[in-house]
């Protein structure tokens, strides 16, 4: 019998590019891969995670493995499925969260015990959130010199591509069910093509269609002006390295790629924050926003998760993100200003609302991306930055497109037929949020 290695997918679910497939193949004659499915993820994600899966394990199975898949927690099943193969080593990406280091910490220690050596890559991110440091060896809690510092790191040498044959165990090993759709969630085949290949294709028709505008119609919700690449970025379906390299080879001048670039190191300094800050994943990086008087709000919180407020921006988004399981970078902004400012709702109602609905949910980035609307994390936008949803609409959907589009009943009728009345009035709005922050400023 040859030697074996474990390929543990985590958030990394593709062939090209991934270092710790790479590492598998150099330290053994066959590679068994593998997928835990933890025990309980969001709905959105969930059901995005199911065709993810399928469509990794029909890619491994043409070059010649399959995808084990086993339920519960990660260490245990790594422990009994090196055993079923008699491996020494576990290879997989980095998870820069504090959950999925803790994980990687946990399963080392297992594996450890057990005689088994776990080998851990790079590859979610271009640069490491502990790669860069101010000139005082501080981490970063501004963006714009971060992103100075981050260009100049040096971005990693082009990607790899997938290798030809991927010589898996000579029989397949038990597995559990693939994850299955959960009830209610969104279907997101009907609006992308999860896995490796869909990712590929969607990175191709943005560089192709969209790069050359992207700074002109990115804050467009009624255009197709982002690269819609988030979701596939999420699980790791495409690296980031690999998007960069599209980019470059786009031909386009560094000064037409050049915002969504930024755009890619925003991402990063989320997992960035974060990685320095682990705390803010529950509580906000500026302390003072520890007395903010938040309210509760059971009411307004269910009119806005259902597209009700009577803002029709604002129901627009929270309708897209039910149907799809995404919303636009630009509408999610007001939705959750309109959460955090028109409601005083508390910013960790919003994201675990959104950890839980969106496709795309990066805990990084969702916590750092409230707080910065909310006013209470890194680089934030100013407390008193409250969002006019009606002017929104008026500068990012002119026409109203976007509205009609997630809200027909205002397409259909000449007055606003059924469609609510505003469930607060904007200037009223304004004043109570000025009046909460003004409190926790002294």
């Amino acid at each position: 019998m040859g030697t074996s290695a474990i390929l543990w997918f985590r958030r990394d679910l593709r062939l090209a590019d991934n270092d710790a497939l790479a590492g598998a193949l150099a330290a053994a004659e066959t590679v068994a891969p593998l997928w835990v499915t933890p025990r309980s993820t969001g709905h959105g994600e969930a059901h995005w995670l199911a065709h993810s899966l399928r469509a990794l394990d029909t890619d491994l199975r043409e070059r010649g493995a399959a995808l084990t898949v086993r339920t519960g927690a990660a260490a245990e099943a790594l422990v009994a499925f090196a055993r079923e193969h008699g491996t020494r080593s576990v290879h997989c990406s980095r998870i820069w969260t504090p959950a999925g280091l803790a994980e990687e910490r946990v399963v080392a220690t297992a594996l450890e015990a057990a005689g088994v050596r776990l080998v851990v890559s790079e590859g979610s991110l271009l640069v490491p959130p502990d790669g860069l440091a101010t000139g005082a060896g501080a981490p970063y809690r501004v963006f714009t010199p971060y992103f100075r510092a981050w260009e100049q790191a040096g971005l990693p040498a082009g990607p790899a591509e997938a290798p030809e044959r991927i010589p898996g165990p000579e029989s397949i090993a038990p597995s559990d069910p693939l994850p299955d759709r959960r009830a209610g969630a969104p279907d997101p085949t009907s609006w992308w093509t999860p896995g490796e290949a869909g990712a590929k294709v969607r990175l191709a028709q943005f560089v192709d269609d969209a790069l050359e505008a992207y700074d002109e119609h990115r804050d467009l919700p009624a255009l197709d002006g982002t690269s819609r690449l988030s979701p596939h970025l999420a699980f790791g379906e495409i690296s980031p390295r690999r998007i960069v390299a599209a980019v470059e080879a786009s031909g386009l001048p560094a000064g037409a790629t050049r915002p969504f670039v930024r755009q890619l190191a925003w991402r990063e300094f989320a997992a960035h924050v974060l990685h320095h800050h682990p705390h803010t994943l529950t509580t906000p990086l500026r302390a003072e926003f520890v007395a903010m008087p938040w309210r509760d709000d059971a009411e307004g919180f269910a009119a806005w998760g259902e597209g009700r407020t009577g803002y029709p921006l604002v129901d627009a988004g929270m309708r897209q993100l039910a149907e799809t399981g995404w919303m636009h970078n630009r509408v999610r902004l007001v939705a959750a200003s309109f959460l955090t400012k028109h409601l005083l709702i508390p910013w960790q109602t919003g994201a675990r609302y959104f950890a839980e609905t969106l496709v795309d949910h990066d805990a990084a980035s969702n916590v750092f991306n409230w707080q910065w609307v909310a006013g209470c994390g890194a680089d934030a936008a100013p407390y008193f930055r409250i969002f006019n949803p009606g002017l929104q609409a008026t500068k990012f959907d002119p026409d109203g497109a976007y509205v009609r589009r997630w809200v027909p009943e205002l397409a259909e009728a000449k007055d606003r037929g059924g469609y609510p009345e505003p469930i607060i009035d904007h200037r009223e709005a304004r004043e109570r949020a000025l009046a909460a922050y003004a409190a926790i400023r002294g």
